[in-house]
């Protein structure tokens, strides 16, 4: 039996996952961008006093908006991009900014779902107090009474 070359097929390289989809910050950066000028939702608000009330569209800018406008699936994978470091400013930045939109709410009458916003960015609402330093025990003098000296036990 005659031993035969066999000629050795190249397997095509088949990237696990989806491509990325931003090759660089500056692209993901512009996509943000647009986002905040053109992809913010408006929501219709009463503004103004009583007598003078006036309907207004202000941008409502949230995370999973801009996730959505970026190309992504979830906030998962969005945040997942920032621990690239070339992404990581990019990110960050563009969640300060949503996570600022929130903290000026807490300026309006109706605060809760801000508040419930910015629990999810890590806020807390709960004091937390940090005691320092040593607790010392003395010894109380004798104690008479009448001419006898007291002992008090403790514990």
């Amino acid at each position: 039996m005659k031993n035969k070359k066999r000629k050795s097929r190249k397997l095509k390289q088949n990237p696990v996952g989806r491509p990325p989809l931003y090759k660089s910050a500056q692209e993901l950066q512009k996509k943000i961008e647009d986002y905040f000028k053109n992809g913010v939702t408006l929501r219709k608000v009463f503004i103004g006093p009583p007598n003078k009330r006036r309907l207004e569209l202000i941008p409502v800018p949230t995370i999973s908006g801009l996730v959505l406008y970026c190309g992504f699936a979830d906030r998962h994978s969005f945040y997942d991009l920032e621990k690239i470091p070339e992404f990581s400013h990019t990110i960050k930045r563009a969640r300060t900014f949503i996570e600022k939109e929130y903290e000026e709410q807490l300026h309006t009458n109706n605060a809760t779902g801000a508040i419930f916003a910015l629990k999810n960015f890590g806020w807390q609402d709960k004091t937390e107090l940090e005691h320092t330093g040593e607790i010392k025990f003395t010894q109380m003098p004798a104690v008479k009474l009448g001419g006898k000296k007291l002992e008090l036990k403790i514990g």
